[in-house]
């Protein structure tokens, strides 16, 4: 089995609707657990217990939100234990041109940072899933299918090695 970890924090609620289209996509793999988590819920032993894990945070000043910040800074405490797992990022913002790609950079970097394995995409939406103000249906069909994307790596590789850093 393997286990998907959505971590998100959402004040409006539009970062929180495209984690749970994140998810759903994530469970159309066959042989995957997903959980979802609001970051304040969330502790940094679940960290450990996912082959994946995938953040969302909204788009403050171009960066991801102070609590998403905070939790990920805590992750040091498990920095190495991280490594082989999969990541991936999305983000709402308040407009275009806002901040939304430094924003999932700043995860996907913390993720890299961690040893962590992310899957790029060569057509759109390159670093993560980007959605102005309220996700449009076009923005949760991208939740969905970087969910399922994410969750088809972590099983492939979880398939390959299960070495250091898997679990």
């Amino acid at each position: 089995m393997v286990r998907i970890l959505i971590i998100y924090d959402s004040r409006t609620g539009n970062t929180e609707k495209m984690a749970y289209s994140v998810a759903e996509g994530a469970r159309k793999v066959e042989g995957v657990e997903v959980v979802v988590k609001k970051v304040d819920q969330a502790r940094i032993v679940d960290l450990l217990d996912a082959d994946g894990i995938i953040m969302g945070s909204p788009t403050y000043f171009g960066q991801m939100s102070a609590e998403l910040k905070s939790f990920i800074d805590k992750s040091v405490e498990i920095h190495g234990k991280l490594e082989g797992k999969v990541g991936a990022a999305f983000t709402s913002s308040g407009g275009t041109a806002t901040g939304a790609e430094t924003t999932l950079l700043s995860m996907l970097q913390a993720m890299l940072i961690h040893g962590m394995i992310v899957q790029g995409r060569h057509d759109d939406k390159h670093y993560g899933v980007a959605a102005v103000e309220n996700p449009e249906q076009e923005d949760l069909d991208y939740c969905r299918e970087l969910g399922k994307r994410t969750a088809l790596l972590a099983k492939r590789l979880k398939g390959i090695n299960d070495g250091p850093g898997r679990t």
